[in-house]
C-alpha cells in the first residue's frame, strides 16, 4: 500500500470510480460510425466486441448503430454499470473476460473494438486473442477521447495538475504511449487514423468529477486529494469564464487489420 491506498491491478483500478465515470468521461465522438460505415462496412448486421468495455460508453454507439455487442469488462462494478444498458439495447450481451481471454467463440466477431484501455492489455496476448475471435477480415478499432495534449494554457495547465497530484502517473507514463501500442498491435498489418476535435464546457463540479474518473488521481479519501481539490479550484479560478471552462477535446481513432499471428 502507498500513500494513497492500494497499488491495484489494471482489472481493478476503476473499482470506486464507476459513477464518476459514467457520469463525467467525455462521451466518444458520433462520427466514428459514419467513418467506419464508409471505409470498413460496417452495418448494422456486423458482431462488435468491445473489449476492456467498461460503462459501455464505446459499445453504446454500436448499439444505437443496431449491431449485436459483446461487452468484455473485467471490473465487476464496471461491468455491472455496463449491464444495465441491457434493458435498452437488448442486442447487448457482458461478458467476464479480459483482453487475453474474452471467452468468445473462434472467428465470432466482425469489429473488435477498445476504448481508452488498450494501455492496461498485454499487448502480445491480445493480438493472439483478437486473431482468434476475428472472421477473416475483420477490424479492429481503438478510440481515445479525451483533453487535447495542446500547448495552449488550459490544456497544459491540466496536465501539470495530472502530472502533479497523481498517484502514480509518472510511473505509468510508458503505457500512455498510445501510439507506440497502436504500431505493436497492428505490426505486419495495416491501419488508417481519424481525428475529431471539439471543446467540452465544463463547470467545477464537472472538472473535479473528471478527475475522480481517472484511475490514476488520489479518491476522496486518499491523503493526496485535499492538495489536487485545491489545485484544481485555483485552475478553474483562472480559466473559466461565466462559470464554465472550455476544454479542447479529441477523439482519436485507428482501424486496420491484424497482421500474420506467430
Amino acid at each position: 500500500m502507498n500513500e494513497f491506498g492500494p497499488s491495484l491491478k489494471p482489472t481493478e483500478r476503476f473499482s470506486g470510480r464507476v459513477e464518476a465515470y459514467r457520469r463525467y468521461r467525455s462521451a466518444y465522438s458520433r462520427e466514428i460510425i459514419p467513418v467506419l460505415q464508409e471505409r470498413c462496412a460496417l452495418t448494422s448486421d456486423s458482431i462488435v466486441a468491445d473489449i476492456g468495455a467498461g460503462t459501455g460508453m464505446l459499445a453504446e454507439l454500436f448499439l444505437e448503430n443496431g449491431n449485436r455487442v459483446f461487452a468484455v469488462e473485467p471490473n465487476t462494478d464496471m461491468r455491472a454499470a455496463c449491464e444495465e444498458l441491457v434493458e435498452r439495447y437488448p442486442r447487448l450481451t457482458c461478458v467476464d473476460g479480459t483482453a487475453e481471454n474474452t471467452g468468445l467463440s473462434d472467428q465470432s466477431i466482425d469489429f473488435v473494438t477498445v476504448g481508452r484501455a488498450i494501455h492496461w492489455f498485454d499487448q502480445d496476448k491480445c493480438r493472439y486473442e483478437f486473431a482468434r475471435i476475428l472472421r477473416d477480415g475483420g477490424w479492429i478499432l481503438l478510440a481515445g477521447q479525451g483533453p487535447h495534449q495542446r500547448t495552449e494554457p488550459v490544456a497544459r495547465d491540466f496536465r501539470t495538475i495530472l502530472e502533479n497530484h497523481s498517484i502514480d502517473f509518472a510511473r505509468l507514463r510508458q503505457r500512455y504511449d498510445i501510439e507506440a501500442a497502436v504500431r505493436r498491435l497492428f505490426a505486419g498489418g495495416d491501419f488508417q487514423e481519424a481525428e475529431f476535435h471539439d471543446t467540452e464546457e465544463m463547470t467545477y463540479e464537472d472538472l473535479e468529477g473528471f478527475m475522480l474518473s481517472l484511475s490514476v488521481t488520489p479518491q476522496p479519501d486518499y491523503p493526496g486529494f485535499p492538495a489536487m481539490q485545491r489545485a484544481l479550484h485555483e485552475y478553474f479560478a483562472r480559466h473559466e469564464s461565466g462559470g464554465k471552462l472550455r476544454m479542447p477535446t479529441t477523439c482519436k481513432i485507428h482501424f486496420g487489420h491484424l497482421g500474420p499471428i506467430g
